[in-house]
This record gives C-alpha cells, structure tokens and sequence, in this order.
C-alpha cells in the first residue's frame, strides 16, 4: 500500500503519491504477463485472450495516471524533486506498462505459441523482468519518506539498497535472456522462420521490461545524490 506522509501532503500539487499510484498500475499490469505467457504456452488462447484485454484495461489506465500527473504537476520552487526528473520517473513508468501491452499484443496477435523445449525456461525469464518492475515499485513507494528526511540519513540508505537489489534482479534477467537465446537458436530451425524472427523479438521486449525497471532505479540514484 502506498503511504502519504504529512510533510509530502503540505506540497502543493505534491508529485509523490500521483507517481507512486502510477507505478503501483504499471506492476499491476505487468504483473498479468507471467500468467499470460503460461496461457500461451498451454495453447490455451481463451484465457490469453481475457489476459491481454486485462492487460490493456490497465496500461490505459496507468496511461490516465500519467496524464493527470503531467497536467498538474506545477511549476514551483517548493517542489520536493525537480520538475524535470519526475517527468522523467514517469516516463521511464510508463515504458514498462507499454511494452507489457506490446508484448501480449503482438502475441496474441499473431497466435504465437511457446516451443514446448524453452517454455519454462521463457516463463522463468518473464518472472525475473516483472521482479525487476517490483523491485523499483518498492523503491517509489518510499519516495515519500525520502521527501520527508529531506534525502538524508538512514531512508536514503534504504533506498539505495532497494536500487541495488534492483540491479541484481536486472542482471538475472540478463543470464536469462542469455540462456533463452541459445537455447532457442539450437530449436529454431525446427520452425518457420517468420515465428522464430517474432520469438525473438518477444524476448528483447521482455529483457526490456527489465532494463526500463533499472533505468527507474537510475532516476531514482540522481534524487539521492541532490
């Protein structure tokens, strides 16, 4: 649950809690890919099907967030952050919820269907680049009581370790997408090429979620450093 603190409320137009709310909808659409991906791979393409329209219901509704933020986030000197960096927090937020709705699109879309030899081994990779979205949703939610120690003491400790753990997942997420790879590249020739070509796009954009997640954690190391 995000908090609010007192000292954030006093903020007029605070950006803290809207950002948080954001991202707490960008995991939560995210968090629908593992069980859309185990869809796929059992060929069950009505539940994948109720899955992506879940998907898109609310990566347009983090899109709503990201528009109500945008248009009310004031032009002050008594901001908790620069103006400029919040803006850009969300955008790299907003990223991952695309990508997510792109993912199950263009796999829906096309019927794609997971070899059954790199199914588990896809699944485990999908899992590891939503724990990356998690790990930097934890890291906002505690951009409040960053603002309310002023950026100092033991909070900033916290938070810079949360961005550390953030790394790590990314860095799993990356042996993954190594093991996926070559695992794919000894079974590609045992279908149509055109698939295999999508397959691996499917894999950057999944190593992608990850990536964007630790670019958010980045941002969120230029708040600490102030």
């Amino acid at each position: 649950m995000v908090r609010r603190s007192a000292i954030t409320s006093m903020f007029a137009g605070s950006p803290v809690h809207p950002l948080q709310q954001h991202m707490e909808k960008v995991y939560e659409c995210t968090n629908k890919l593992p069980s859309f991906f185990q869809a796929m791979a059992e060929q069950d393409l009505e539940q994948a099907t109720v899955i992506q329209k879940e998907i898109s219901k609310l990566e347009n509704e983090a899109d709503t967030l990201k528009h109500k933020l945008r248009m009310n986030l004031p032009n002050s000197l008594f901001m908790p952050m620069p103006r400029d960096q919040i803006l850009d927090i969300v955008t790299q937020q907003d990223k991952i919820a695309n990508m997510a709705k792109d993912i199950a699109g263009i796999m829906l879309g096309r019927k794609m269907m997971l070899p059954s030899p790199i199914s588990p081994l896809f699944i485990d990779f999908v899992a590891c680049a939503v724990k990356a979205v998690k790990q930097a949703q934890k890291a906002i939610n505690e951009l409040d009581e960053l603002v309310e120690t002023g950026f100092r003491g033991e909070e900033v400790n916290l938070v810079a370790n949360l961005i550390q753990e953030l790394n790590q997942v990314e860095y799993e997420a990356d042996k993954l997408e190594q093991k996926i790879r070559h695992a794919l590249f000894e079974i590609e020739q045992e279908y149509p090429p055109i698939d295999m070509m999508f397959l691996y796009r499917i894999i950057d954009w999944t190593g992608e979620l990850a990536d964007i997640a630790q670019r958010v954690g980045s941002r969120l190391n230029l708040l600490l450093a102030r």
